[in-house]
């Protein structure tokens, strides 16, 4: 009897264990590898993405649904869509949440691989380590990308985030910044046509 309820105890702890790493069902064409978790059967419950209607959601603290637009799960990370800037305006879509906010207490943060675009900024930012010159690559967002007209005349500055700068938010609000977007693995001889736009996430390994 004793033998037979060990038996049951290490079987029912080898579904739990098998049920705890599985990886959830794809989300529209989307593959969701492991940690990635859609829903409470599945993947790791720390890791949440969200699947609404076949798109791959990742949250902020704020409550701000940001698109998917890749994983690689070989690397732990994931790159999500800058928010837009709104149209005749240069405000980006999150700007009254205050920009991308990341929950400290999960296992995500923003990689160093971000070169970040801030535009209409106050003068205030001047006094920080950001290129701001005529020179910055936002000039060229804003003369030659329809998103950027908006925030043409404005001051503007880009910066690569590095591990010396806050690795949970970038943030825009109103009387500093209002407006951002994001190039992933950007390389200071890049053209325009090959910019890669994204907020690059990654994670840290379940164990």
């Amino acid at each position: 009897m004793i033998a037979f309820l060990l038996f049951l105890l290490t079987s029912l702890g080898l579904v739990i264990n098998a049920s705890t790493f599985s990886a959830c069902s794809n989300c529209g064409d989307f593959v969701v590898p492991y940690p990635l978790s859609t829903n409470e059967d599945c993947g790791d419950n720390r890791y949440k993405v969200y699947c609404n209607d076949g798109n791959l959601e990742f949250l902020s603290a704020t409550g701000t649904y940001y698109k998917i637009l890749r994983i690689d799960p070989s690397a732990n990370k994931l790159v999500i869509s800058p928010p837009p800037i709104l149209k005749n305006t240069c405000y980006s879509s999150d700007l009254y949440m205050g920009g991308l906010l990341l929950d400290e207490s999960l296992p995500f943060n923003i990689s160093t691989q971000n070169t970040v675009m801030l535009f209409n900024c106050s003068y205030n930012i001047l006094q920080s380590p950001l290129n701001c010159s005529s020179n910055s690559i936002c000039r060229q967002f804003e003369e030659k990308v329809e998103e950027g007209t908006g925030c043409m005349d404005t001051l503007c500055c880009h910066y690569l985030k590095d591990s010396a700068m806050n690795s949970h938010k970038i943030r825009v609000k109103v009387g500093s910044c209002t407006a951002y977007t994001c190039l992933v693995g950007f390389k200071p001889n890049d053209q325009l046509e090959t910019w890669n736009y994204g907020i690059e996430l990654q994670w840290l390994s379940p164990n």
